[in-house]
């Protein structure tokens, strides 16, 4: 194909193509090693040294990896893929669940200043999401609010994993954070 585009340039531009050719052999190892790492990592499973951080305005700061999540509490999920309309099941550990055990008030002792609390959950490329301390409560709202580290029985692949918040009641995922890194809860000073 190089061969191709080079007979295809004017005599003259020999120097152009001298260096689109250089340009086209330093990018074409480059470009392959790169879709080899993304079929790969999508391919993997995730991780077992992969960690949750979970920090801020806590009693208890909490750092959970696979194995602490797979001994906590566990709940299943089964919602529709937005995209392609098939049907997911998702385990992991109550959302509400780890806020309990890093010392997050809850239930009757979520009232008052505690209600300016908010959980701002970070995923590793950097995406963000706000959740009020008031909507990840039972104790006030219906919900199922899941970190899930399974998808179908299996580690959740790399490109969304290994821990993936599920919001099942949104209309519309926006709010499921994929490649969870940590949960960042803060209370808002008066």
């Amino acid at each position: 194909m190089l061969a191709r585009i080079l007979s295809q340039l004017p005599k003259r531009s020999g120097i152009l193509a001298v260096a689109f050719a250089g340009v086209m052999l330093l990018s074409v190892p480059c470009t392959f090693a790169q879709a080899q790492s993304s079929s790969q990592s999508s391919a993997q499973p995730a991780p077992q040294s992969a960690q949750l951080v979970v920090n801020g305005d806590v009693q208890q700061k909490l750092s959970l990896s696979i194995a602490d999540l797979a001994a906590m509490p566990r709940k299943s999920l089964t919602v529709q893929n937005e995209h392609d309309g098939k049907s997911e099941t998702y385990q992991g550990v109550p959302l509400e669940e780890i806020l309990k055990r890093a010392g997050v008030p809850q239930g009757s002792k979520l009232r008052g200043p505690a209600l300016a609390t908010y959980v701002l959950a970070q995923a590793q490329d950097g995406y963000r999401v706000i959740y009020s301390l008031a909507e990840l409560d039972s104790g006030i709202e219906d919900t199922d609010a899941l970190l899930a580290d399974t998808l179908d029985g299996q580690p959740i692949p790399a490109q969304v994993g290994p821990f993936r918040l599920i919001f099942p009641h949104d209309k519309r995922p926006a709010r499921w954070v994929r490649m969870l890194q940590s949960l960042t809860v803060v209370t808002i000073p008066k």
